[in-house]
């Protein structure tokens, strides 16, 4: 089984490849950030270790996290975000280095781990190859208003916080444009896939 490591800029359209690659190839879709959440839920060791330290004004009504009000108390203070990284982090990396075993004992030839931090949380490091979904800032922003209905200041914001093009580029093993039509970025997944040995 491959497996892959997929990241890249807010609003390149990762979301759309994984969507390909697992109608097409039958791809398992492993997000960080949604293993995140679910290590995150009311009960488990990583928000007893959450609340215990950031206290209970990050709660919703119903006790779950608030991950808006999380996000406020950690932006902008590298000392808490840090605090918060320490407790969710490695619980991530090691529940998803379990799923990887799971889903290679099934048989399954292809697995894409989608993480933000891919590369500052150090998943190369179990990944056979890195990918970096990049897409024309232009494009990029016309997504994000679209979508999501970001200001142009939260989206420059958002852009100077993640790592630059050439910064990707220089640490993954391939990259894939996805700033035209998807059909060309398909042609693009199709070469990348059709070298890969998925029986290795």
């Amino acid at each position: 089984m491959k497996v892959i490591g997929i990241t890249g800029g807010v609003g390149a359209g990762k979301s759309e490849v994984l969507n390909y690659l697992a109608r097409k190839h039958g791809a398992v879709i492993c997000q960080a950030d949604i293993v995140a959440r679910n290590l995150e839920k009311k009960g488990t060791i990583c928000y007893r270790q959450i609340v215990e330290h950031f206290g209970t004004d990050i709660l919703q009504e119903n006790g779950r996290i608030d991950r808006g009000r999380l996000a406020e108390v950690v932006f902008g203070n590298a000392d808490e975000l840090q605090i918060l990284n320490g407790i969710v982090h490695p619980a991530v990396k090691k529940r998803i280095i379990r799923l990887i075993r799971e889903e290679e004992k099934k048989g399954k030839e292809l697995f894409i781990l989608e993480a933000a931090l891919l590369l500052e949380d150090h998943y190369d490091e179990i990944c056979d190859e890195t990918w970096y979904i990049y897409t024309e800032d232009g494009v990029r922003k016309k997504r994000l208003k679209l979508s999501r209905g970001y200001s142009d200041e939260k989206i420059e914001a958002i852009f100077r916080s993640q790592k630059s093009r050439d910064e990707f580029l220089n640490k993954c093993d391939r990259a894939v444009d996805n700033s035209r039509n998807f059909d060309d970025t398909c042609v693009q997944l199709e070469s990348i896939i059709d070298k890969l040995d998925l029986n290795s």
